[in-house]
């Protein structure tokens, strides 16, 4: 076997390795919502949790994000674009929160 086949049959094995643990926490998160309902806090939490974990997956086995030198730059930037994007998507609810609050109070 020469070493470029042996690179490969490495990256394929995690590509399949992260596949099938997305797809484990994604089931996991739709049997806890199913078996428990939504309206439960702990349900909640879980989806966070499974969310977050999920994340990890992707970032270490799609993305290649680990601890090295040359991939510290990439977590950076992943980094700095979900910086952004969670205060686009809290100003959001916050704007809109504030929005339907004043829309249903009446003066007197």
């Amino acid at each position: 076997m020469d070493k470029r086949s042996e690179m490969h049959r490495r990256e394929r094995r995690r590509y399949v390795i992260g596949y099938g643990g997305s797809l484990l926490l994604t089931f996991a998160v739709f049997t806890i919502a199913y078996t428990y309902g939504i309206e439960t806090k702990g349900v909640y939490l879980s989806i966070a949790l499974l969310g977050l974990a999920q994340l990890i997956v992707q970032l270490v086995y799609f993305l290649h994000i680990d601890r090295r030198r040359s991939s510290r730059e990439d977590l950076d930037l992943v980094l700095f674009s979900t910086l952004v994007l969670l205060i686009i998507i809290l100003g959001t609810v916050w704007i809109m929160g504030n929005l339907a609050v004043r829309m249903h109070t009446y003066p007197m």
